[in-house]
């Protein structure tokens, strides 16, 4: 599919031949389209009438396809190709190669392989800039590369050695590298809740220090708590000072070893787009049924909508005038997007993008917490009778067209899901616990997966009724099933992998985003074996990854100020 481009859907299915998924005209009732898959494209050819002997007449039909290759690779953009290699003409593996448009504010990543190949496949015609990047070698940057349909631009890299630096390193790295004293807890447990360290900071004075930790105290006070006021709050500053000052005790350069992926992790293929309101912090990107993409902005008061035809971003603000830090929004079956209100206001807010207005719903019951934890609305999600449930501090139950709420007594939840029989299923990050409400009877039960402290965050039920969660602090996926009440946890390679966004695929692979180390994690349950990717972004801070109709999985990170989606190239 062309990046940029919507492909149109096409059904055809007589004989042996089937009909595929691409950008192409209508088809006469009985025409066929034949797919032939070649090393790094997909070629479609139209081959015309084909009447009732189909079967008889395939192979014939695909010999004709293989004859007018050049001429279906034209459907289908252009492509950038080329090596990227080091000063003694090494093939470098692993290094990220993006080409961005800058009238659509689309960029397309791949990886080069063993060889130090990449080849960027399906770009709309257009000027692109093409740069490389690659952790321990120094970027370069080509700014008018001309793309055209059906034609192949070859263009090579060669990458200098560099120093790593602090901006380029994980969340891990820091923990690791940074020096013991007061102050580091509260950096890890605080400060990175919401954003990372090599996007956000750089050299500040003492002053400069006090001043950030005193906005954010004041910002977000309700979710932090005393960890940036009074004494602790002075200990942060000093501690920061002494890392993060102008005359920080670092060395200029970290010590760290280079990062090694598999083969396998070269064919991740990354598609992102860029959020017009700088500094939003999109926290996930949902699919919705008419190809849109609805995006939580938690640091602008908006909900955005990405049409992934163009790039264009169109946003929406909420009536809300203090901060609302939207964490998560989503699109119902009519269309209508609901979004959460996770600061201390306590609200849901729903969006008609037909007229673009907001509506607010706000539980009585939250009315004397607000500026408190207690109250607050986190994930929702649209049942299949209309209502709206969120989780938070408790669980509750929006019914749109009263505005009544129903609270359950959970206690403070974090993600969220459904099952076949519409019962809300959720996950406590806190107290590390799985649990159920059953909707006919309003009962709630609880479990505790094997391994204590676990912090289980994001979770998802898959089409077996299996319930599947993220063991953020335990570093695990555990698989609880409803039947026997039993689990199964698979660990995950590293040290802290955090896993945090969290999605099984349509065919059964178990995706997570880890917090702490940038990558992305890829596990099969069938043989608990897991392929970790490298990410073209340091503090990805992904929270949520949904899955659209054409299997690709949707994230929003809040460092970068980007959405997009991932895919394996075949």
């Amino acid at each position: 599919m062309r990046y940029g481009r919507e492909a149109e859907s096409l059904s055809v299915a007589t004989g042996k031949c089937r009909a595929v998924y691409g950008t192409a005209q209508r088809l006469a009732p009985n025409a066929v389209w034949i797919e032939t898959k070649f090393p790094d494209a997909t070629i479609l050819e139209k081959l015309g009438e084909v009447g009732m002997r189909m079967r008889n007449l395939c192979t014939v039909c695909l010999g004709l396809a293989l004859c007018f290759v050049s001429l279906a690779y034209a459907a289908f953009g252009g492509t950038v190709a080329g090596t990227v290699k080091d000063s003694t003409g090494a093939s470098v593996k692993g290094a990220f190669v993006q080409a961005r448009n800058p009238q659509s504010n689309i960029t397309v990543s791949v990886l080069s392989n063993r060889q130090g190949s990449y080849r960027i496949d399906d770009l709309a015609p257009g000027d692109y800039e093409v740069k490389v990047m690659a952790r321990g070698y120094k970027g370069e940057s080509r700014p008018g590369v001309k793309v055209a349909d059906g034609n192949a631009v070859p263009l090579d890299f060669t990458v200098q050695t560099d120093r790593v630096r602090w901006s380029d390193l994980s969340l891990y790295e820091h923990k690791t590298l940074l020096p013991e004293g007061k102050g580091k807890a509260d950096l890890f447990g605080g400060c990175i809740a919401c954003h990372g360290i090599s996007t956000k900071f750089g050299r500040r004075s003492e002053e400069g220090w006090t001043t950030a930790v005193n906005y954010m105290n004041n910002l977000v006070g309700y979710f932090l708590g005393d960890r940036f006021s009074g004494q602790r709050g002075k200990d942060l500053i000093a501690y920061l000072n002494r890392v993060y000052g102008e005359e920080s005790e670092l060395p200029r350069y970290p010590d760290v070893k280079p990062r090694e992926f598999s083969d396998e992790a070269m064919k991740l293929v990354y598609v992102d787009y860029e959020v017009p309101t700088s500094k939003a912090f999109p926290w996930s990107a949902f699919p919705a049924k008419d190809g849109s993409i609805w995006i939580p902005q938690y640091n602008s008061n908006k909900v955005g909508k990405l049409d992934p035809k163009t790039g264009k971003i169109e946003e929406f603000r909420v009536p809300e005038t203090g901060p609302a830090h939207i964490h998560s929004a989503v699109a119902g079956p009519d269309g209508t997007v609901w979004a959460t209100e996770s600061s201390g206001v306590h609200k849901l807010a729903r969006l008609d993008p037909k007229t673009k207005e907001w509506k607010e719903f706000q539980d009585p019951a939250t009315a004397s917490t607000r500026g408190t934890m207690q109250g607050r609305r986190h994930t929702a999600l649209v049942g299949p009778d209309g209502n709206i449930w969120s989780s938070g501090d408790p669980v509750t139950r929006l019914d749109p067209k009263t505005g009544e709420f129903m609270r359950y007594p959970t206690g403070g939840t974090y993600g969220m899901s459904l099952d076949q029989a519409g019962n809300v299923w959720f996950t406590q990050l806190g107290e590390s616990k799985l649990g159920k409400i059953d909707v006919k009877t309003g009962k709630v039960t609880k479990w505790d997966p094997p391994t204590p402290d676990s912090g289980t965050r994001r979770m998802q039920i898959d089409k077996d009724g299996m319930v599947w969660i993220a063991e953020f602090r335990g570093g695990k996926i555990a698989r609880f099933d409803p039947k026997t009440e039993t689990f199964k946890e698979y660990p995950l390679p590293g040290p802290e992998p955090t896993p945090y966004a969290f999605l099984m695929d349509s065919e059964g692979y178990v995706w997570y985003s880890s917090y702490m180390h940038d990558v992305l994690g890829r596990l099969d349950p069938r043989t608990g074996d897991v392929v970790l990717y490298p990410m073209p972004y340091v503090d990805n801070l992904m929270r949520e990854l949904f899955l659209d109709d054409q299997k690709r999985l949707w994230y929003g990170t809040g460092g970068f100020n980007k959405v997009g989606y991932f895919s394996i190239k075949q």
